[in-house]
């Protein structure tokens, strides 16, 4: 069975609702999760997160409040956004980042609007760990986020949720019938206005 890998941090109110739109693609390959910081990504790539924009703050939280109800999801922001993820992502490294432990941890942050930072021993309790922070402590957990993070930025990942099928990056939670379209049409990139899209040049730069 093909493998994608899925790139997210539970940062993201949008990776909740990827998550779970995810469903029909699962059915039809394997797709491996990999927790990574998105703080990494932006301060590689020089771009900043949604919630670092005051309106686009605003837009983004109940944007998802509307597209939650639309995908028939329980949704409310937790009382602080953006809060610190670290703990959090690598208990997630540290418990193999299991599919149905994702979605306990989403759902604590996403559905029930509690703060995984302030409130990580219960997060970590639902996920059935009693003592975490011996656990997320260890240097291989906090090397392998490290090394995550680095694999998604060399694979082209720039935010997430983001996953990763054939060397081609669908980042958002509306690129699903986006790669839905790829696994039936293999050469979807090969066509020629993708090709030429590619070849765009850059006319201005900011500074």
């Amino acid at each position: 069975m093909e493998t994608a890998r899925w790139y997210y941090d539970l940062i993201s109110p949008f990776a909740y609702l990827h998550f779970h739109s995810l469903a029909p693609l699962r059915e039809r390959m394997r797709i491996e999760p990999v927790p990574v910081l998105l703080a990494g990504m932006l301060k590689h790539w020089g771009t900043k997160g949604p919630a670092e924009t005051a309106p686009k703050r605003l837009h983004t939280y109940q944007y998802c409040v509307w597209q939650a109800g639309v995908q028939g999801l329980p949704f409310r922001m937790p009382p602080r956004h953006p809060f610190n993820p670290l703990a959090a992502q690598r208990l997630m490294v540290a418990l193999d980042a299991r599919e149905d432990l994702i979605g306990k941890a989403f759902g604590f942050i996403f559905s029930e609007g509690r703060d995984p930072e302030v409130e990580f021993d219960a997060l970590a309790e639902r996920l059935g760990v009693r003592e975490p922070a011996g656990l997320i402590g260890r240097p291989e957990v906090k090397q392998q986020l490290i090394a995550n993070t680095q694999a998604a930025i060399a694979a082209g990942v720039f935010g997430v949720p983001s996953l990763v099928l054939r060397g081609q990056v669908f980042w958002g939670n509306d690129t699903v019938a986006w790669a839905t379209r790829f696994l039936d049409e293999p050469g979807l990139f090969a066509r020629p206005e993708y090709t030429a899209a590619r070849a765009t040049g850059v006319g201005v730069v900011r500074t």
